[in-house]
């Protein structure tokens, strides 16, 4: 299998694509990391497959990081207008709806933990339960499909060449860990690291195989089918 390469936009913290990543990589990609915090030491886009935009503690309307906000919306309109596929995750949902036309706002009710969602296509999106970490939602930008819902939003949107996930389909035992330890989230939301982790081991039996599915359409349909 030939090596396919994509940019792997991610914060300095938190980095790994897990799931996802492990089956692009199934399908022959490779990353470039573009870490937000370093927008002027990303590569270009062209020579690029993919662009693979993971979530982050960050919110698109902070005044602090509107300039990293400013960058990658760029790339996703460049990545859009060229027709290179995006596949967005969490924030990386909420900064394609920023970038191309939607809208980003505070959630009236915070997910976080393992949630089902309401698939219109469960043979694609299987119904989960999926990692939910988010306290702010979207709003599609106009015409999009919307595939899957939550009590508090959109959990997946395409059109064209991009897709998009509110919740984090890559979610793997590692990245809980780190995400747990500490966590001010959990304690404000009366949440325990200890549950969250249990249910982790134990929902990642079936997210893993469902993500591989869910990767796997997206490169059929999405990525590289027909528009």
């Amino acid at each position: 299998m030939s090596t396919v390469r994509a940019l792997l936009v991610a914060n300095s913290i938190d980095a790994d694509p897990g799931f996802v990543g492990e089956r692009l990589r199934h399908h022959g990609f490779a990353f470039d990391e573009c870490l937000r915090e370093n927008p002027g030491e990303w590569p270009d886009l062209a020579g690029h497959d993919l662009v693979l935009l993971l979530g982050s503690e960050w919110s698109v309307y902070w005044d602090q990081v509107s300039r990293k906000v400013q960058a990658e919306s760029a790339l996703i309109r460049e990545a859009n207008r060229t027709g290179v596929p995006i596949f967005g995750i969490c924030f990386g949902s909420q900064m394609i709806s920023h970038a191309l036309g939607g809208s980003v706002q505070r959630a009236p009710r915070p997910e976080v933990g393992w949630h089902r969602v309401d698939s219109a296509f469960p043979e694609v999106i299987a119904p989960g339960p999926w990692l939910q970490w988010h306290f702010d939602v979207f709003t599609p930008p106009p015409g999009w499909e919307v595939m899957a819902t939550s009590p508090s939003g959109p959990q997946a949107i395409r059109s064209g060449r991009t897709f998009a996930t509110q919740f984090h389909p890559e979610a793997n035992e590692s990245m809980l860990a780190a995400w747990t330890a500490g966590s001010d989230d959990l304690a404000r939301l009366g949440l325990s690291a200890d549950d969250v982790m249990a249910h982790t081991r134990d929902h990642v039996k079936t997210s893993r195989p469902a993500c591989a599915r869910l990767v796997d359409w997206f490169m059929d349909e999405v990525a590289f089918g027909p528009l």
